[in-house]
């Protein structure tokens, strides 16, 4: 999610991304960023890939629905590009039924066609989160079979077991 946003420039810095969405959301510098601030950035970060709603977010967090949507909404304010990124990914999954990864790896979503709006309203969190965890899991994909490539070129016999 960086990619498409103010946060990369947090990565090349080296600041930790949750303590960097604690101090815009909460309006404070980063060196007053405490647990509590960075654990409720790293929900609202996370969420927010998820598709979260205030209600969601207010029981992960055990805050109050208005509170949840103040974060949310200045989640949004210090981050459009999200905004945008995620209203566009909805759009294009409708218009097309599908979503992409990065590595264009298809997600068929045919829930967004759905006559029922809680499956309509799943179809929309799933259109907004492929992309991203797909992304992921494609480049775990292409680090493995490197990985792979890599012991079997150095004669080791070694074995990949799992991804965690």
């Amino acid at each position: 999610m960086a990619h498409i946003t103010s946060l990369i420039d947090a990565f090349e810095k080296g600041i930790d991304v949750h303590t960097k969405t604690a101090s815009d959301i909460f309006k404070v510098p980063l060196h007053e960023v405490d647990k509590n601030m960075r654990r409720s950035a790293k929900a609202v970060n996370f969420g927010i890939v998820y598709g979260i709603s205030s209600y969601g977010l207010s029981e992960d967090l055990s805050i109050s629905k208005s509170l949840a949507e103040e974060y949310i909404e200045q989640y949004f304010v210090n981050y459009p590009g999200i905004k945008k990124y995620l209203d566009d990914t909805v759009e294009a999954a409708k218009k097309n039924g599908y979503t992409k990864t990065l590595y264009n790896r298809k997600r068929p979503i045919p829930e967004l066609s759905s006559d029922k709006f809680m499956i309509k309203k799943f179809g929309e969190r799933v259109a907004m989160n492929s992309p991203i965890q797909g992304t992921a899991a494609d480049i775990m994909k292409i680090a493995m079979i490197n990985v792979y490539y890599g012991l079997k070129e150095a004669g080791l016999k070694a074995k990949i077991l799992l991804q965690v």
